[in-house]
């Protein structure tokens, strides 16, 4: 049963959907019809409150009351679980409502399922302590209203506006060049270094400087004008002991630790399109700067946040032996979470904000997605299609959004316009950015038509380049494999009425017999595993696929002129995928295992290796293969083996004219192994006498 141990509420919201009770049963594999409400949050109420009070959990189709609904049953019920799903704005709001049964159960099946596993957290833990830094005129006037708030302190940036040093110091006052800030909520590091030749820090406000300097430089800031100043230096001898004005200070550098960062600046200190939390950079306007204001004062505490993303070190293709292979994760993230760490990478959780490209790009797995999981995403997938088809739906259209400014889009089109065809079916996800081609193609293995994805504009660029350059290698893949239509769009528009004519405007996809595999959490094997089943099914399947450039999928291709079999690659590989031949010299592939990172090719000093992005179909993707092998060359003096004759032969060439290898003799000596060429010099050594002498 679909939705077994759940106890189903749906309503038509006052008759507006045109909902079956029997026919969503049959669906939902239930016993009896499912009772379809006109005014559950209103006249039937009471039936709401008896199935709460019967103690099973409930799943309730209305989200627009569910603030309502979860009052009630806090009261009836302390301990009850209820969830809730939206069937109004994504099926019964539609021109194809009538036909949307099979959605509607779809939709239905997917939210009884268990929540996923939870993932750990990230820890935050912030005290208050707020850095304002900005003009003197701004700073300090914020300054003042927050000192009762938080913990303050101000970094004057420049004395420009003619503002004045508050009358009582209650919180420390700096002043100088933000040099580096970098951090997170409660942990940001600020150095700057101080540039004006007053120490606010030591200053005593006392006034004997501005008093007494002939050009007027000095204001109650207590900054000195450097373009007005004429280097009296009245203003020292005034300080007198004090010694907060130095004009040759050396001791200029400043570093502080705060939770919380308040950027007035020009130009905000992080430049990523997505900052550290607790850091604000609002700029000019009041109203982004009150907004800032505001959720400043909720940002004091300790906090929790998932760990959104797993990473495996060992199959990690960044670098080997500081040779430097793939950055794709690198160049995607908006965050400036993931850094270089060696021949690895590290990710830093406090900075990562979910976004997941980094998991979409990784060619290996090395970085996979935690909340949810692949496996968790790939179950609500299954039971969707699952579902839909066996409530008699056709030609399923997977439509993943975010739950924010997607969320709002898609309810718009169930508003105000025509909703969304019977067959499309919506997927909230926490961010499109993880949407990998491990689910692509697994969604279409599993029974997917077409596997589309809405974006406001609110992703970073970078996320949306990665996943529309995902969905070419997949619909190169099933192009290849014989499919026909559009299985993958990414449609992009913060416009509801622009969104409504890009869906109605997809053309089903063709597809193949559902698989009853289970998407997993290793991006290679679930890939493997939907690849396989598609081309099983493929109506035309070729042997060999060409893919786009950076796929994740090739072959090598080895100049074996230039190859010295020296195995520097076998060493570099991080996937197994080239291997040696511990009885002969050979260079071995398993073109399953590559990942098209390029470590390879980096790492040989011959240039040998380029890349050939494809997807190979035939027994030999999985078997090893040779690509070289090279002639033994043997000692000329034992016979023992020595190397290889590519090897041998480009040594000599490159030593033939040296030098040292002019005596006759001495290149022979390189044909011949250690043991034997130390007895051959021996032999050769002139015998020094005493008559010599």
């Amino acid at each position: 049963m679909a939705t077994e141990g759940k106890n189903l509420k749906v309503c038509s919201c006052n008759r507006t959907m045109p909902l079956d009770g029997a026919a969503l049963a049959k669906a939902l594999k239930e016993r009896t019809p499912a009772t379809v409400h006109t005014e559950l949050c209103r006249r039937e109420i009471g039936a709401f409150e008896a199935a709460v009070k019967s103690g099973d959990e409930l799943l309730v189709a209305c989200t627009q009351e569910a603030p309502l609904f979860g009052e009630i049953a806090e009261t009836a019920s302390p301990h009850a679980s209820v969830r809730f799903v939206n069937i109004r704005e994504t099926a019964g709001w539609s021109k194809e409502a009538r036909t949307a049964t099979p959605k509607i159960a779809a939709i239905l099946a997917a939210a009884a399922l268990p929540e996923p596993e939870p993932t750990t957290g990230v820890a935050y833990k912030s005290e208050g302590a707020l850095l304002i830094i900005g003009q003197a005129a701004v700073a300090l006037d914020w300054a003042e209203r927050l000192a009762d708030q938080l913990d303050v302190a101000v970094l004057i940036t420049s004395a420009a506006g003619g503002a004045e040093l508050p009358a009582i110091r209650r919180y420390p006052i700096y002043s100088g060049k933000v040099g580096s800030a970098k951090g997170h909520l409660g942990a940001f590091d600020v150095e700057w270094e101080q540039a004006n030749p007053i120490d606010l820090d030591a200053c005593t406000r006392c006034n004997a400087c501005i008093e007494v300097c002939p050009e007027n430089a000095i204001d109650y800031s207590y900054q000195i004008n450097l373009d007005k100043c004429k280097a009296h230096r009245q203003c020292v001898a005034a300080c007198g002991e004090v010694r907060a004005i130095d004009f040759n200070r050396r001791d200029t550098a400043r570093s502080d630790r705060f939770d919380l960062v308040l950027d007035f600046g020009d130009k905000p200190l992080f430049t990523m399109r997505q900052p550290p939390q607790g850091y604000f950079a609002p700029g000019k306007d009041p109203l982004e700067q009150a907004l800032a204001v505001q959720q400043l004062a909720q940002m004091v505490g300790e906090f929790e946040k998932p760990k959104f993303f797993v990473y495996k070190e060992s199959i990690c293709a960044h670098s080997r032996s500081e040779i430097t292979g793939c950055t794709k994760c690198l160049d995607v993230c908006s965050t400036s979470a993931i850094l270089e760490d060696g021949d690895h990478i590290r990710v830093d959780p406090h900075l990562c904000m979910g976004c997941g490209g980094c998991t979409t790009v990784c060619p290996s797995g090395a970085l996979t997605y935690a909340y949810p999981r692949v496996s968790d995403l790939g179950k609500r997938v299954k039971a969707l299609l699952t579902t839909y088809r066996e409530a008699g739906g056709e030609e399923a259209c997977l439509l993943f959004h975010n739950a924010t400014d997607g969320r709002e889009l898609i309810a718009k089109l169930g508003r105000r316009g025509q909703g969304l065809p019977a067959r499309v079916i919506p997927v909230e996800v926490f961010h499109v950015g993880p949407l990998g081609l491990d689910l692509m193609l697994g969604a279409v293995a599993l029974g997917a038509s077409q596997f589309v994805i809405a974006s406001t504009g609110a992703e970073a660029p970078e996320y949306l380049a990665a996943l529309k350059a995902q969905m070419g290698f997949g619909e190169q893949i099933l192009q290849g494999l014989g499919y026909s239509g559009t299985h993958f769009a990414l449609l992009e528009s913060a416009d509801w009425t622009e969104l409504e004519k890009q869906v109605w405007a997809l053309a089903p996809a063709g597809g193949c017999q559902p698989a009853s595999f289970n998407l997993l959490n290793e991006k290679r094997a679930t890939l493997e595993f939907a690849i396989e089943h598609l081309a099983k099914h493929g109506p035309a399947p070729q042997a060999e696929i060409a893919l786009a450039a950076e796929a994740p999928y090739g072959a090598l291709l080895i100049d074996k002129q230039a190859c010295t079999m020296c195995l520097a690659c076998v060493g570099a590989c991080p996937e197994k995928a080239l291997l040696d031949n511990k009885e002969m010299p050979q260079l071995r592939f398993v073109e399953a295992n590559c990942v098209q990172c390029g470590l390879c090719r980096n790492t040989c000093p011959e240039n040998a290796i380029a890349l050939q992005p494809r997807l190979l179909l035939t027994k030999e993707w999985k078997a090893p293969r040779v690509l070289n092998e090279a002639e033994v060359v043997n000692c000329i003096r034992c016979g023992k083996p020595l190397g290889t004759k590519q090897m041998l032969d480009k040594m000599l060439g490159s030593l033939a004219g040296h030098s040292m290898f002019s005596e006759p003799g001495a290149l022979e000596r390189l044909k011949m192994c250690a043991d034997c060429r130390v007895i051959d010099m021996m032999k050769a050594k002139k015998e020094v006498t005493i008559f010599d002498v």
